[in-house]
């Protein structure tokens, strides 16, 4: 049967959705990655690609049975969903590589004076850094009270801030830019679903349209 007919739109989108699945699972694991690392957990952007991650999880499968199946309600509210779940990852992925070192550094700085002193301890000495960008009499006073190893083998350690800045750029661009390139892959499932959903079961009676 020629590329096109119901088993290769079957087949297509049954391996699309298995694509998906994989792409949700990065998603999640490179969010939860960069939220591990405490520096962007107060950043909504990484809650909303995990958010992402896991509806795009369970769409997968949602479609993948409808595919299986040729589940037409089950096909229809996948389409109608996967077209919501591409505008909103689209919005998040553009943000994500739209946010640059100025905004990185307001978000940082907002997220650190709201912390507890025990969140920023832990954070100093996971890090080894001390402080965040010593701009203000706060972060003085937050470097003196530094409890890091850096700062028993060197009068000066590295500013917290500095490093966090680095790990939070990395992490928004590989968010982003896996999004991007992930969400335009919606389109082509959109497309297979509504072409599988109108085509008819060869096995089925060839009469009846499904």
């Amino acid at each position: 049967m020629v590329c096109g007919g119901f088993a290769c739109s079957k087949n297509a989108l049954c391996a699309l959705n298995v694509v998906y699945m994989l792409v949700g699972l990065l998603l999640i694991g490179v969010a939860a990655w960069a939220r591990g690392l405490g520096l962007v957990s107060s950043i909504h952007i990484i809650g909303g690609v995990i958010a992402v991650g896991v509806f795009l999880l369970l769409i997968a499968v949602a479609g993948l049975v409808g595919a299986v199946n040729h589940h037409q309600v089950l096909l229809f509210f996948y389409m109608i969903i996967l077209g919501l779940v591409f505008i909103f990852q689209f919005g998040i992925s553009c943000s994500c590589l739209a946010i640059n070192l100025s905004k990185q550094t307001d978000v940082i700085n907002a997220s650190w004076w709201v912390m507890s002193n025990k969140t920023r301890d832990e954070l100093e000495r996971s890090f080894d850094c001390c402080g965040l960008f010593n701009l203000t009499t706060l972060d003085q006073q937050d470097y003196a009270f530094c409890t890091a190893i850096c700062k028993s083998r060197s009068p000066t350690c590295q500013m917290c801030g500095e490093k966090f800045l680095k790990h939070s750029d990395e992490a928004l661009k590989i968010l982003g830019g896996v999004g991007l390139f992930f969400s335009f892959t919606e389109i082509l499932g959109l497309w297979l679903a509504m072409r599988f959903r109108n085509q008819k079961d060869p096995r089925a009676n060839p009469s009846a349209f499904l």
